[in-house]
Order: C-alpha cells, then structure tokens, then sequence
C-alpha cells in the first residue's frame, strides 16, 4: 500500500463500464474513494455513481460535483438517499455552483450562488435527517416536504456526508461554515490552497469549528510515464483546454492573464476552432504544467501530491490525464 494516506481517484469523460473497471482496481489497491465528474455535458454523475457502488464493496463513491441549478434539492435528497441504499452507506455527495458559459447557454441564470448554494445545504442535510421540512428560501421552496421510505432503511437518518466543490473564495469560506468537507479543484497550485484554507477557516471559526474538523480531498491533475518529458507532454493538452474554457481555475492560481488572453486568441475561443488546441498547446510553457499539475515519472508525480497534502490536502484525489490509468492506480498504491 502507498505511502499516501487516503487516495481517491477521479473519473470523467471515459465509458461508464471503464469507470467502474477502474473503480475495482482502485478498491484492490487500497484507495479510499472515488469521485464521478459531472462538469460538462458528457456524462451524468449518478448513473456511473450507481454501477460502481453495485459492483464494489468497499470504495466509498462521491459525485464530484453535481450542480445545484438543474435538480431540485428534494430531488437530490431522493436520489442520494436511493444510492446511500444500494451502497451500504457508501456515498458523498458533492455540490457545486456550475459555471458560465455553458449554465447561461442552457438557459440559467447563476444570480446569487452563495445564496443558492446555502439553501440547497440546509434543506438536504434537514430531509437526509428524515425532518419534515418548511422551507421558504428564494431558491428552495418546501411545504412539508420529506422523504418517504416506508422499505429499506425507513425512517433511519442517512449519514451523508456534503462536499461543496469551491474555487473561488467566498464559496470556500461558507463550506467552511455549512459544509462536511471542501471539494477542492484541479490544475491549482499548492500556494493557492494556502490562501483557500484561510478563508475555510474563517468559516469554520464562524460556525463555532475548526479547520480540522474539515474535510479537504482535492482534484490532482495527473499525467505519469517512465519518461517525464512524455507525461508534461500528455498532460500540456488538458492544461491548454482548460486555460481556454475554464479560464477562472487558472487565473485563481495565480497563471498570467497575459498566458492566458494568448493561449484564449491561438485557440479561437470556445469551442476551439480546428487545429487551435493544437497550436496553443505549443506556446504553454512546461513550468505551468508542473506548476498546477502532478507531471512526470511516479517519484515526481508522488513528491507534488505531498506537496498538495503540506498545503491542506487531505486525500488527494487522481485524475489521470495520460491515458493510463491502471497503470498509475497500481504504481501510486505501491510505491
């Protein structure tokens, strides 16, 4: 077993079946858990989340975020609860506020997140509790609502833990307030978890808590191969895809704008026209790679995921960028 405590691996974008084969390798090399993407319109969360809990045993399985815009929260209630059955009490459930522009192309408004964000906190948390609950928030809205389970583990609360997946830092600290634990994001660098542990803190200390009593498992961009220069290379794709279309990650790790505004121009804007991700690839330097991402052979990949756990990481969680990820599952569990 790995020298690293808690490992998780993260999936998206890959056949449901392979995440579920992955999952089960993960549980045989001893990780903790596994987190289910539901960032863009590829794939849904719940159904890859619901195949990898009937197929473990162990592995606890967490969605990584779903967003709190396109379900209702007594909805979200319903179907966590369903999938805290089937897995025996093995699932997270982790929340996030979306982003623009693809929330304003499907035709929502994301006005007041934090607003929205906290309702949708306290309304699941209150049915997960088996309450009754009335509720008159601006976006939630409950007249004697509650889950009604008359088979499986009835009136029972279910102990669901509730991650809030934050970037910016207002969202950080009313995780740190509301939430069990911080979703912490990928392609970052170390030095901005710093600035995000302060302000979970000053939510934690605002609700009477600690940072410690926090949970932190964070997203680790990961790109291994026995030749180091082959997995920046692998990896310096990703990183530019997201300078184009998620350009709020990057600037929140400190990557020049400058980069930034150039890599946005050689790509075309986004959706990238043809042979533009090709060509902005090429002008990324490899020190932001190694930067927001853990690049290079396992002992370089191994010594950045430390280094994320020295600044509040407390499970890393891999997403393996070079298109093997057996192969890093079983090496990270083994060195």
């Amino acid at each position: 077993m790995a020298s690293i405590p808690r490992l998780g691996l993260y999936l998206q974008d890959m056949h449901v079946r392979e995440m579920v084969r992955y999952s089960q390798i993960a549980e045989e090399n001893g990780f903790e858990s596994v987190w289910v993407a539901e960032s863009r319109l590829a794939r849904d969360a719940l159904i890859p989340m619901a195949a990898i809990a009937t197929d473990t045993k162990r592995i606890k399985v967490g969605a990584g975020v779903i967003n709190t815009w396109t379900r209702n929260a007594a909805l979200i209630a319903q179907t966590f609860a369903t999938l805290d059955e089937l897995s025996d009490g093995r699932v997270m459930l982790g929340l996030g506020a979306w982003w623009d522009p693809l929330a304003w192309k499907v035709g929502i408004e994301r006005r007041k997140p934090l607003r929205c964000m906290r309702e949708y906190v306290e309304v699941i948390r209150r049915l997960f509790r088996m309450e009754t609950v009335d509720y008159e928030g601006e976006f939630v809205k409950m007249r004697g609502v509650r889950l009604d389970v008359l088979h499986g583990a009835g009136e029972k609360p279910r102990n669901i833990p509730i991650y809030i997946g934050a970037t910016g830092f207002e969202m950080m600290r009313l995780a740190g307030e509301i939430a069990d634990g911080v979703l912490l994001n990928y392609l970052v660098s170390p030095q901005y978890n710093d600035k995000a542990l302060e302000r979970i803190r000053e939510g934690a200390a605002k609700a009477g808590r600690k940072l410690e009593e926090i949970d932190r498992p964070q997203l680790i961009a990961c790109s291994m191969e026995e030749d180091a220069d082959k997995a920046i290379r692998l990896a310096k794709k990703h990183v530019t895809m997201t300078l184009g279309q998620q350009p709020h990650i990057m600037k929140a790790s400190g990557v020049s704008e400058d980069l930034i505004r150039e890599v946005q121009e050689v790509m075309g804007g986004w959706p990238a026209k043809p042979g533009g991700i090709e060509k902005a690839t090429e002008i990324v330097p490899d020190d932001v790679v190694r930067l927001i991402t853990a690049s290079g052979t396992v002992e370089d990949v191994k010594a950045k995921v430390k280094e994320y756990m020295q600044h509040g990481c407390t499970s890393p969680l891999l997403l393996p960028l070079s298109g093997n990820a057996e192969y890093v599952i079983k090496k990270i569990a083994s060195v």
